[in-house]
């Protein structure tokens, strides 16, 4: 037993709330509502059947709790009973840090829950969280064992093959936002792991696509050797992004790879990207999500539909288990090292690596989607609520994620302080970001400012011009000085492209960037002043805001839409396969299929296509601000016409190696001399955007650029310090056209892309053999300083000294 004593005056114990009185314990246990009781097989007894830890919580405060009050007595005395186990010396454990944590020779367990009245840490071997057991029970008392609003206890033992969960009770009553239920164990938000199915795809027992998950107990020996590595800390106007997809990369049979679909996998593909010139790695989602979410029969196809991307989140410190060659053997932790592993090997070879994050919403959905961990920890502090306790739902996924509560957003800074720290990773992309912006729900400006704003009167979800998440992840001392990437908008209507709140770090996914660029490329009349701003790294959205070029993520294509091969290969898009019906995705796509719809064109169109595939990627490569290749354009992977893909694990989604090969001489030479070339000049990625001293446009004669509606060609010269000076020109026209070049004395322009021409002549690459045979195809025309443009085409040319001036 343990005494606690309190006296009639305030006293703190341990916490930061006060005890004033006898009185205050008795209201405590006449709130007290006994919980149902459960029956629940037991391990240690299969012939018995015992309660669930709730009823046993609920005995043990109130049988063990005895005040013995005195009209003239000032000293009071409660005697608590302290929580015991049959496999583990317990103690009453700290309020921190959250999570499961190492220390003093044990495992200390935090978690907080604010609405709680009782807790229950529930400890299961691997062995029996397969046949769905709780192996041992250890009801923490609300005494010894809390402080504040945090639950505590410390325990020591083995434990080895051990995972743990929880088990909350209090009030199940939904209009007021509470889904306390005793008879489900829930995942702990600071679980370094997330242990169910092994592998990707597999159903559980019985066909469950939900068996019972739990949690990583963290042991000493969860050492990784990272060999020093250290953050490469790139400037990022320096980077070439690639947007990738775990399994999908290396799922296919061609790529060859011994582990096939996994982080082991990316780790053998790492040089392709090096040979792509890529140097940051954007990973689609590896936070733990279920890809059986909405596992169902595709009779469209034949096979399941699952969540291939993973935009649903299930716990935010665990890496994807099921992404791992290891699955659940060694309780996730070999899991965590083969993640760490592919940080460490990106790093060797000069590629940052930067996670996709989903803070929007979370795996739970709506009032009918399933108690899992964060609605069943404490939902009306997690999830943004409405006042009878409906969820809002600016995500389109039934939930939105509660940013702006005080504790929510400390656990979002917590997260990615880990991934950063533990993991080593270089920054984040955020999904959804404008819902980061949102007044959390019961917005009140005295607990988010610690002081009442004049006319503050919003309500929840308003969006906020200082959002506390997003200026607390900004001065962050471990977090301002990672890559912070944005997607300014939400399902909800907020577009936050080029306003979205920045503190001078964060960038954006600049989606007006793709929408204007498709236009103009295709031919579509008044985009021609646009495009040219679009080329300047769109400074008519950031310039304003003090931000610069490299705020600007700029991309023609991403996961979501069409992939580049698809953008002119077809006007519609081509749903079938989902089995909605052709109702799901985008409609509005700015494509052009060149002529024909479809995969199987003419020649003549296909080659159109693939002019057109080069204009896109020259354009990216040329445009101030950072470019995001989407995984597969390189060869130019096709889905088929598909712009939603988020439910197919098969061919449609994965990178296919022996496409790859096929347009290793093609449209992947021509990719790959491009990004080289842009890491070469020192003007295609400044760090402030261009003036007149080194930029000049020009039109179909040099120094007299077309703005007006009917202008479908843009080009200009810039002055680079490394190459001396670029000539770029873009004819979006269906007509081919001379142009006459500026007069440079004593120089020549010569040619190096010309998008027109058939590959290898498409790059002249200083090793390829008939080079200067093709440059003198060309003499007639650059002897007059002029330069025949073929419709939909562009071009770069270089200056060389004019060996016959």
């Amino acid at each position: 037993m343990e005494l606690l004593q309190f006296t009639s005056s305030p006293l703190l114990h341990g916490s930061s709330k006060f005890i004033n009185s006898p009185e205050f314990y008795k209201s405590k246990l006449s709130n007290l509502k006994k919980p149902p009781t459960t029956t629940f097989r037991c391990c240690n007894h299969p012939n018995k059947t015992s309660h669930f830890a709730n009823s046993k919580a609920f005995e043990n405060v109130t049988k063990n709790l005895v005040i013995r009050a005195s009209k003239s007595a000032e000293l009071e005395t409660a005697v608590i009973k302290k929580p015991q186990s049959q496999r583990f010396q317990v103690s009453k454990g700290y309020p921190t840090p959250f999570g499961a944590t190492l220390r003093d020779g044990g495992v200390n367990f935090s978690i907080f829950s604010s609405n709680a009245v009782s807790a229950t840490l529930c400890l299961i071997t691997l062995s029996d969280l397969q046949e769905n057991k709780v192996t041992e029970e250890i009801a923490l008392d609300s005494f010894a064992n809390k402080t504040g609003d945090v639950w505590h206890v410390f325990l020591k033992g083995d434990f080895k093959d051990m995972l743990y969960g929880y088990k909350f009770d209090g009030k199940f009553s939904p209009q007021e936002g509470h889904y306390f239920d005793p008879t489900k164990i829930v995942l702990d938000p600071y679980a370094k792991a997330v242990i169910s199915r092994a592998q990707f795809g597999v159903l559980g027992p019985d066909e469950n696509c939900w068996p019972q998950m739990a949690c990583l107990v963290p042991t000493p020996e969860d050492e990784f050797d990272w060999e020093g590595d250290l953050p490469l800390k790139y400037p990022q106007r320096d980077l070439i992004i690639y947007e990738v997809h775990v399994r999908g990369f290396t799922r296919h049979e061609s790529s060859k790879s011994e582990h096939p679909g996994t982080y082991l996998g990316v780790v053998e593909k790492l040089d392709h990207l090096k040979d792509l010139g890529i140097n940051c790695l954007e990973l689609m989602p590896c936070h733990e999500f279920n890809e059986l979410e909405y596992f169902s029969y595709n009779s469209v196809l034949g096979d399941y539909k699952v969540n291939f991307w993973g935009y649903s989140t299930i716990n935010y410190f665990s890496p994807m288990i099921r992404y791992s060659s290891a699955g659940i053997r060694n309780c996730g932790h070999d899991a965590i090292n083969e993640f760490k592993l592919l940080v460490k090997e990106a790093h060797k070879r000069g590629i940052e690596v930067v996670m996709d994050v989903v803070f929007n919403h979370t795996v739970e959905g709506n009032d009918k989607g399933p108690i899992l961990s964060f609605r069943g920890v404490d939902n009306s502090v997690y999830y943004m609520l409405a006042p009878k306790g409906e969820f809002y739902n600016y995500s389109g996924c039934g939930n939105t994620f509660n940013c702006n509560h005080p504790v929510v957003r400390q656990f979002i800074v917590d997260c990615l302080r880990y991934w950063v720290t533990e993991m080593h990773v270089d920054g984040f992309r955020f999904d959804l970001a404008s819902i980061m912006t949102r007044g959390s729900s019961l917005w009140d400006s005295v607990n988010v400012y610690g002081i009442p704003i004049e006319g503050d009167l919003l309500t929840t979800g308003t969006p906020l011009r200082s959002p506390p998440l997003i200026d607390l992840i900004s001065n962050d001392p471990i977090l301002r000085g990672v890559k912070l990437i944005a997607e300014a908008w939400d399902t909800g209507g907020l577009y936050q492209v080029g306003i979205f709140p920045h503190w001078g770090i964060w960038s954006e996914w600049n989606g007006k960037y793709r929408d204007i660029v498709r236009q103009f490329i295709k031919g579509t009349d008044g985009f021609a002043g646009a495009f040219a701003e679009c080329l300047c790294g769109s400074p008519n959205l950031y310039q304003e805001g003090g931000r610069k070029p490299w705020n600007s993520i700029n991309f023609v294509c991403a996961h979501d839409g069409f992939s580049l091969a698809d953008l002119v290969s077809y006007n519609k898009k081509h749903n079938l396969a989902n089995g909605e019906d052709n109702n799901d995705g985008e409609t509005h796509n700015n494509s052009w299929n060149c002529g024909q719809e479809g995969e199987f064109a003419n020649i003549l169109v296909k080659k159109l296509r693939r002019r057109q595939m080069r204009n896109f990627f020259l354009c990216l490569m040329v445009s101030q601000g950072v470019p995001m290749i989407s995984m597969g354009d390189e060869y130019g992977h096709t889905k088929g016409g598909n712009n939603n893909t988020y439910c197919h694990d098969n061919d449609i989604n994965y990178f296919r190696w022996d496409k790859k090969e096929e347009s290793k001489s093609d449209f992947f030479r021509f990719c790959c001399l491009l990004t080289k070339f842009r890491h070469e000049c020192e003007s295609l990625g400044l760090s402030d955007f261009p003036t007149a001293d080194r930029l000049q446009w020009h039109g179909h004669a040099p120094g007299l650029p077309d703005w007006s509606d009917k202008s479908r060609f843009v080009a200009f010269t810039l002055i680079d310090s490394v190459k001396g000076e670029i000539y770029v020109a873009f004819n979006a026209s269906h007509l081919p056209v001379i142009i006459s070049l500026p007069k440079r004395p004593g120089y020549r322009w010569e040619p190096l892309v010309d998008t027109s021409k058939p590959e290898p002549f498409d790059f002249l690459s200083s090793d390829l053999p008939a080079k200067e045979i093709a440059i003198k195809q060309y003499a007639p025309f650059l002897d007059a300083n002029l330069y025949p443009m073929l419709s939909y085409s562009s071009i770069i040319l270089l200056l060389s000294p004019d060996e016959n001036a």
